[in-house]
């Protein structure tokens, strides 16, 4: 919460959480945003939109936020996930004002290229 002439500015939870997942989907080697469990379930028992695999702590003039992510396979993952706490960090910053205290990432999962669709066998006769 920031006080100024006018009065006051407050930056939601779920704003912060936003900025942080696009800056995260958006960093090369991150395949996507890992939900969980308790996520789902929170999502059903609340109605509440809940940001996918994004967990934010916000103070008045700090942010801590917690990612849970899949990375694609053969990304060399400490340097994929130190890129992704960088872009988070920068992203929230620079739209937010607030300092980033710290960005933790918990990797859950690996992704697989996918592989083609087998084609049917040909008919040997007509």
């Amino acid at each position: 919460m920031e006080e100024t002439g006018t009065g006051t500015i407050r930056i939601s939870d779920d704003v912060v959480a936003t900025i942080a997942g696009l800056a995260a989907t958006d960093t090369p080697g991150i395949a996507g945003m890992s939900g969980g469990i308790s996520e789902g379930l929170a999502r059903r028992l609340s109605g509440k939109h809940v940001n996918k695999g994004v967990s934010v702590e916000v103070g008045e003039t700090e942010a801590a936020i917690d990612l849970r992510v899949i990375v694609n396979y053969g990304a060399k993952i400490h340097e994929v996930c130190r890129d992704l706490q960088e872009n988070v960090r920068d992203a929230v910053e620079n739209m937010t004002g607030l300092t980033v205290v710290e960005v933790n990432v918990k990797v859950e999962g690996v992704a697989f290229p996918e592989e083609p669709a087998l084609e049917a066998p040909k008919n040997r006769v007509k």
